[in-house]
């Protein structure tokens, strides 16, 4: 039964949805049976599912059972069964040698339906706290305004221990001194306050502002793409006219540097869309079982279009979770879309290994790579670099790095790089690329 798809091993388990659903209750086999006008050897051979039951007999014992025979027929709630496998699935990557019985997730919700919707409700929230602490370490790490503030804090901090010092060191001192440091401390002492309430509110967005921090227009850009899933069913249908819907009922939109990104990103996402349309990306993405290398032919030499378009395909079966990254010739981050376990800071550089920052030193020439994080996560990586601007005969264009991002699944035992998040982030304390 293992092999079997899910819906089909969770349809074959109704007898041991019975069996775990009376004990609950508190029944005994004969009663049940006597409840339902069958023998007790019956009922014992559908518990033990070798005997196929439907309509009557099962609204019949979902009746004696107080359940509805949905419970009894098909299990635990599908997004209910999806949860409890992915927490299964996280528990055994961060735990290691925890082993959850997936396979008994039904039995599971059935004979503790309580405790089951509590594990179910304690992933998603601590897959959401998981998720902020990732913002907030990133943010921690890369966001140049809160290194601004934090810069001046020890600054302001630092000129207080020095002037509290003097006034301790020297009591002697004339009072016009003593006066001036005394009013240097409370100035100090001032500016203190007021940017640690500056940092706080960096934070602190309300809540009417959307659902994280941002602050800076490439922040609420990202957002608005997150929210989207990186795909805009409105611009694949319509070209650059949809661009203005898509940004009108975004949040974060208020501020003119904002709307003037966003317009410029979802440009660039219609001219993709436009020059490699859904309807051709999407089956042949399918076809190539989503290998960029087996795909580049559909840019025409824009190896860079293709990764793009692959990071926009709409969510489905068998679509990979990609992440994206592009940065210019400094190495600076221009626009990501985030992946799970694999951290792209947002502010700053990322691993001086990762293929995007060597593909810049060989233009036009695609590489893949595969990479190993710190976490353990395995990667996959298409990286290429190319043109976007020429600035004249004679001089260098302007370049941009592309990279493509996947879980290497399966994992094959193909060599990887060892690499990390940034230096910032990395725990590799050895690494010879280490900033």
């Amino acid at each position: 039964m293992a092999g079997l798809p899910d819906g089909v091993r969770r349809a074959e388990m109704t007898g041991n949805r019975i069996r775990e659903r009376r004990l609950a209750r508190g029944m005994k086999q004969a009663a049940l049976a006597e409840a339902v006008g069958i023998s007790a050897s019956y009922l014992n051979l559908i518990e033990h599912n070798r005997r196929n039951i439907g309509g009557k007999l099962l609204n019949a014992l979902a009746r004696a059972l107080d359940v509805e025979p949905a419970a009894l027929s098909e299990g635990a709630d599908a997004t209910l069964y999806d949860t409890l496998q992915a927490a299964a699935r996280d528990t055994r990557s961060a735990l290691g040698g925890v082993t959850p019985e997936a396979e008994r997730i039904d039995e599971l919700a059935a004979r503790f339906p309580g405790w089951t919707g509590l594990i179910a409700a304690q992933h998603k929230r601590i897959s959401g706290l998981e998720a902020v602490a990732e913002g907030l370490r990133d943010r921690l790490g890369h966001d140049p305004a809160l290194a601004e503030a934090m810069h001046e804090v020890l600054s302001s901090v630092a000129a207080i221990r020095s002037t509290a010092d003097i006034l301790a060191r020297e009591p002697d001192l004339d009072a016009a001194w003593r006066g001036r440091f005394h009013r240097n401390l409370h100035e100090e002492a001032e500016r203190l306050s007021l940017r640690a309430t500056s940092i706080l509110a960096h934070f602190e967005a309300p809540e009417s502002e959307g659902p994280g921090p941002s602050s800076t227009p490439i922040e609420t850009v990202e957002a608005l793409f997150e929210a989207a899933g990186h795909h805009f069913p409105e611009i694949e249908a319509h070209g650059a006219d949809g661009i203005a819907g898509v940004v009108e009922r975004a949040a974060g939109m208020e501020d003119a540097a904002s709307r003037a990104l966003a317009h410029e990103m979802l440009a660039r996402y219609a001219q993709d869309a436009a020059r490699l349309p859904l309807d051709v990306i999407q089956p042949a993405a399918r076809e190539a079982g989503f290998d960029p290398g087996r795909m580049l032919r559909l840019g025409q030499g824009d190896v860079a279009l293709v990764l793009r378009r692959l990071a926009s395909l709409p969510p489905e079966a068998g679509v990979p979770d990609y992440g994206l990254a592009v940065c210019d010739a400094a190495g600076a981050l221009l626009f990501r879309r985030r992946l799970a376990s694999f951290s792209i800071p947002r502010f700053g550089p990322g691993c001086p290994l990762w293929p995007l920052y060597a593909v810049l030193a060989r233009p036009g020439h695609p590489e893949a790579a595969r990479l190993s994080l710190p976490q353990g996560g395995v990667f996959d990586t298409w990286s290429v670099a190319q043109p976007v601007a020429q600035t004249g005969f004679g001089r260098a264009p302007v370049m941009q790095a592309t990279m493509l991002i996947a879980p290497a699944v399966p994992e094959d035992g193909a060599a990887a790089i060892p690499a990390g998040p940034g230096c910032q982030l990395c725990p590799r304390d050895a690494c010879l690329a280490r900033r």
